[in-house]
């Protein structure tokens, strides 16, 4: 794949937390906040129940990643994420013709591996901000961080095997299939930071390990526990694949231009780690002033501490990032969206599925590109 016109021309796409453009799909709020909010409620009583079953302390720990009790155990309302996976996997029974609980199990373990890596990401990446609070490695411990995501990993086996099914077996070689390639993606990304440069497909590739399979796996996996096909479960994937990769491109420019009330991570985040995401490599592809001038600055960065890139000032990251906008790449992050979201939703005409569930499918891949956190 090679870096479009796009790229080579500066196209302001908004302030500070503006994502997408005015081309972007208008989306059924009240519709896609019922399916994330039924993705919740049945789901979340047996996420519960099975980080109950681990060992103290790390049951608390693990219901305070998921924002179910604050620092000093005490219950919280607080926020534990969008419940997409979870909204998705209900879906993928229904696209099956099975009803939306036959797909628990499957959004359960889902969201057990998702959160498996969420656990490891923030303390591989230094991140000390999840969902508007302290991640667990810096309340908990680096310990605690990686035996409760491994935790969480093994959990999320564990539940699916319990059906006992032959179509529970065909759903946990999936999940695993997705895990490995998360798990790749995880260490091309982290490879990536100590490059100067990285090309277009490595970034989509990357990207496509460690977002767009566990999305995949999320949108096929109630499907194949409701008794669907392989073909009809493999379609289903590719629909989540590009969606994943729809989702990460809107993160990656949320990751520099987000607003940090609405992210609840810290200003230009991706930038303060040096990551080579979608729009950094895509400005770095395009060639031209802008291009060349950010190349001799990363370079540069690359060379320096990490203590010496916590002390740069908001005025230094916000001149990177307006040359990764001047070179084209946050306007080819955004069309790279929009392309990954058309991509996905021709993949629901490939197969038979009732008209609601097709048009649910469709509301929330809209959902995924024009959010704001």
């Amino acid at each position: 794949m090679t870096t479009s016109t796009s790229a080579r021309t500066s196209t302001s796409i908004g302030n500070r937390g503006e994502t997408v453009n005015p081309a972007s799909p208008a989306i059924d709020t009240d519709g896609v906040t019922a399916l994330l909010e039924r993705g919740r409620t049945l789901a979340t009583p047996v996420l519960r129940a099975a980080v109950n079953r681990l060992a103290p302390p790390m049951d608390t720990v693990a219901a305070y990643h998921f924002g179910w009790i604050d620092a000093e155990g005490h219950p919280t309302t607080g926020d534990s994420g969008k419940a997409v996976r979870p909204a998705l996997a209900l879906l993928s029974a229904e696209a099956a013709g099975a009803a939306p609980e036959v797909g628990i199990p499957g959004a359960v373990a889902v969201e057990l591996v998702h959160n498996f890596s969420l656990l490891h990401d923030d303390l591989m990446d230094g991140d000390e901000q999840r969902r508007h609070r302290d991640t667990v490695w810096k309340v908990h411990g680096p310990a605690q961080a990686i035996l409760v995501g491994d935790a969480l990993f093994a959990l999320a086996n564990e539940i699916l095997l319990e059906l006992g099914t032959v179509d529970a077996g065909r759903a946990t070689r999936r999940l695993t299939q997705a895990s490995r390639k998360l798990i790749d993606g995880q260490a091309q990304d982290i490879s990536y930071e100590h490059r100067e440069r990285v090309t277009v497909e490595e970034c989509l590739e990357m990207e496509g390990n460690k977002t767009g399979a566990l999305l995949a796996c999320a949108v096929s996996i109630g499907a194949v526990l409701g008794g669907a096909d392989d073909r009809t479960a493999d379609t289903l994937e590719k629909y989540g694949y590009h969606l994943g990769l729809a989702f990460q491109a809107i993160d990656d420019l949320l990751g520099i231009w987000g607003d940090p009330d609405a992210t609840g991570k810290q200003t230009w985040s991706d930038l303060r780690q040096r990551k080579k995401s979608l729009p950094v490599v895509a400005a770095l592809a395009a060639g031209g002033e802008a291009s060349e001038r950010l190349a001799r600055i990363l370079a540069a960065d690359a060379k320096k501490s990490e203590s010496e890139i916590a002390d740069f000032t908001e005025e230094e990251f916000a001149s990177r990032a307006a040359l990764i906008e001047e070179a084209g790449g946050r306007e080819w992050t955004s069309q790279e969206a929009r392309r990954q979201h058309t991509t996905a939703i021709a993949a629901l005409d490939e197969i038979e599925m009732p008209e609601k569930v097709r048009a649910e499918l469709v509301a929330l891949a809209d959902f995924v590109v024009v959010r704001k956190r």
